[in-house]
């Protein structure tokens, strides 16, 4: 391994606080050099967990707390099982008390846990001599989330117990194979949708793939809610929360309420209606403003025509149920609506969530509060209802939902969670062969301390809402559940540092919370990974990611077998843009090309040189395909998902844009408003926009495709 300095290797104390803090003083990077990390970033991001280390002394005052944080504690914030392994639980007590352990199981029943033989030299904590007593988690406890009580004295804690699969079997779900469609939901739209797709068109999607071509799964993009006010984030990767959704994907006329509206009401809907779907055709960008303008006047007319007895019950339990998280987020929306998207510029006594003017507000703005919580009732209703029909086709998996790594440093996360996100600091990437120069993601990460405090119930809560209307869940950079890079306030995303997570808890809690769902996980490992780190997703049971532009091995049957395994991915064009060069024309005319266009246009085309002679090799293509011609680039395009086809992948996507030819980018990583991301609609070769309705009706395009990764 070839060593890159960068700065002078931090050492001594402010090492020593670094590495009990999980922060990395140094790293390897991808071209496989150790680099060391500067003490400045060093510095910041302790301060970000807490620490005051700009001084000799306060890093010594930090070390000896963080020394004694957990003996301070009689039980950890929480206790992390795994099947078939029998894993040591501490207790501290006062040195020589004995102590009574036990678990209260879901179910009721009571577990007493046996004390180990384990000895653990007594430590002085304020004053008090603490012994630490081990007890056995034993490797039988059911799956399930449980509560461990200790009692000492007078002394006694409780904590969660979260027992978590030893694995997944991803196999007794999909069988040896499925395949899906992928696509970018709010540019797949129908002749009814209102200017975006929406989530009957994904149901419909789902329907007809399964019923006619036998799909297993369909894949969406994130469907996290952004701000409720103009103008709207327009990246699904950005949202202010990753707990509940936009409401700009709910299919008005699908709302039951829609029936109690009177004749007058009912007109000026369909009126508006009528003009919302007139531009379904449009080869325009995607305009959220204008479409959530319309669907939120309408959902409003529905919401106060009121409830029937039932539906208000139903309406009732489902408050009860989501609890604080969900008044947390309609309370955002509605102070969102008076004073803006970004917390950072409301009145101060509205910035805390947990402030008393929060309260007053609340109760001040009840119907609105209301409202934004009925929003997302019909979302919940509307997202399981989509999921029911998709397995009632036939889908093995059904609709798989992608989380985004994080959320809007402005947003209602940033404001409800404020206790168990970084503050200071942005989430990001370091330097690599694609950004030199690193990325700033402008996202406020987990604290992995705060979070572990609060019994990782965040976490938690935000998976469990996800996979209960999916079948599967995509997670967007699955490293982040290991490190994540974080990024002073006001450096460069090159000035950054790793900071590791408990990965124990944060996979155990997935999979646990996945199996208990019934359902799969699939995380996109792309770029540089630890080998420990791989084998310990695979160890899960946690699929992996192939994208054939991003292997280095040519020949798809030495490809990783427990992956989804795609041709293309949201963040490159479509496969026939790709095979033009679109990726290439994009940076060039934005100017963020690091060499010159000629040297990257040329490693494109032997790029597709290479792969279009393994492909002619292997008989996936035919030898006289005219790569110089449109008819020799599209029979290119899907001889390379017969190359995706040929591995061993357990799943396997389709891009819906491969399937009708589109040749325009979603997104081009490093841009903001230079491209328009997130906003191109569906469109075919010669950029003519294609509705679901035509997309269903070209049997012959989807044939070439369906049959490409199927015979």
């Amino acid at each position: 391994m070839s060593v890159n300095p960068g700065h002078e290797q931090v050492m001594g104390p402010l090492a020593q606080l670094a590495t009990a803090c999980g922060v990395a003083t140094s790293y390897v990077d991808q071209a496989g050099q150790l680099t060391n990390v500067s003490a400045e970033a060093v510095v910041a991001v302790l301060g970000a967990l807490g620490h005051d280390a700009t001084t000799e002394d306060g890093i010594f005052l930090c070390l000896e707390e963080v020394r004694l944080r957990d003996w301070r504690r009689m039980l950890p914030p929480i206790v992390i099982g795994r099947a078939g392994e029998d894993r040591r639980l501490w207790v501290h007590v006062p040195h020589g008390a004995p102590a009574h352990v036990w678990v209260e199981l879901e179910n009721g029943s009571v577990r007493d846990l046996e004390q180990l033989n384990y000895w653990v030299d007594p430590v002085e904590v304020d004053g008090v001599l603490m012994g630490e007593a081990s007890f056995a988690v034993p490797a039988d406890l059911p799956l399930g989330w449980h509560e461990v009580f200790a009692e000492s004295g007078t002394r006694r804690a409780q904590a969660p117990l979260a027992m978590t699969p030893k694995t997944l079997d991803p196999a007794a779900i999909t069988g040896p194979r499925q395949w899906g469609f992928m696509t970018q939901l709010y540019a797949t739209r129908s002749h009814s949708s209102w200017g975006l797709g929406d989530l009957r068109d994904c149901s419909t999607l789902a329907q007809w793939s399964a019923t006619e071509y036998g799909a297993g799964f369909v894949l969406i993009n994130p469907l996290h809610s952004a701000a409720p006010v103009s103008p709207m984030e327009q990246s699904p990767y950005l949202p202010v929360t990753r707990r509940f959704v936009n409401p700009i994907y709910l299919h008005v006329e699908d709302v039951p309420e829609i029936n109690r509206l009177g004749w007058l009401q009912g007109s000026r809907l369909r009126r508006l209606a009528r003009e919302m779907e007139s531009i379904n055709l449009s080869d325009a960008l995607l305009d959220r403003d204008a479409v959530w303008a319309a669907k939120r006047k309408a959902l409003r007319w529905i919401f106060d025509a009121g409830l029937e007895t039932d539906r208000a019950t139903d309406f009732a339990s489902y408050l009860d149920r989501e609890g604080q998280d969900l008044r947390d987020f309609a309370t955002w929306c509605a102070i969102a609506d008076d004073h803006g998207s970004d917390i950072g510029t409301w009145p101060m006594d509205l910035r805390d969530s947990r402030n008393e003017a929060v309260d007053e507000f609340r109760l001040a703005n009840e119907d609105e509060v209301a409202f934004h919580s009925w929003l997302q009732w019909q979302l919940d209703q509307q997202l399981v209802g989509m999921q029911a029909a998709a397995r009632d086709s036939g889908m093995a998996i059904g609709v798989m939902h992608d989380l985004a790594v994080g959320v809007h440093p402005g947003g209602a996360d940033a404001w409800s969670l404020r206790e168990v996100l970084a503050q200071g600091v942005s989430v990001g990437c370091p330097p690599d062969m694609y950004n030199q120069l690193g990325q700033d993601w402008s996202q406020p990460p987990w604290r992995p301390d705060a979070l572990a405090d609060a019994g990782f119930a965040p976490y938690r809560n935000m998976l469990r809402a996800l996979l209960r209307s999916s079948g599967g869940l995509r997670i967007d950079h699955v490293l982040g559940l290991f490190r994540m890079w974080w990024i002073p306030r006001g450096a460069k995303p090159y000035e950054g540092t790793y900071v590791r997570f408990d990965h124990d808890a944060m996979l155990g809690i997935l999979c646990l919370e996945v199996h208990r769902a019934g359902a799969i996980v699939v995380g996109e490992d792309l770029g540089t990974v630890e080998p420990w780190v791989a084998d310990e997703l695979a160890s899960r049971g946690i699929l992996g990611t192939s994208i054939l532009w991003f292997e280095p091995e040519r020949d798809p049957t030495h490809w990783r077998p427990e992956v989804l395994a795609s041709v293309t991915v949201h963040d490159l064009p479509p496969t026939a843009g790709y095979l033009r060069d679109e990726h290439v024309r994009i940076r060039s005319e934005l100017n963020i090309l690091e060499d010159p266009v000629e040297v990257v246009a040329a490693g494109a085309r032997h790029e597709r040189e290479v792969w279009a002679k393994v492909l002619r090799e292997q008989g996936w293509l035919a030898v006289d395909a005219d790569l110089a011609t449109d008819a020799g680039l599209d029979a290119m395009a899907v001889a390379l998902h017969r190359a995706v086809a040929a591995s061993g992948a357990r799943l396997i996507g389709i891009g819906l844009s491969d399937v009708v030819g589109d040749r325009r980018a979603q997104n081009q990583p490093g841009t903001y408003r230079e491209y328009p991301n997130w906003c191109v609609p569906m469109t075919d070769a010669k950029g003519k926009t294609m509705p679901l309705e035509d997309i269903m009706a070209d049997s012959a395009a989807v044939n070439l495709f369906v049959r490409a990764i199927r015979d």
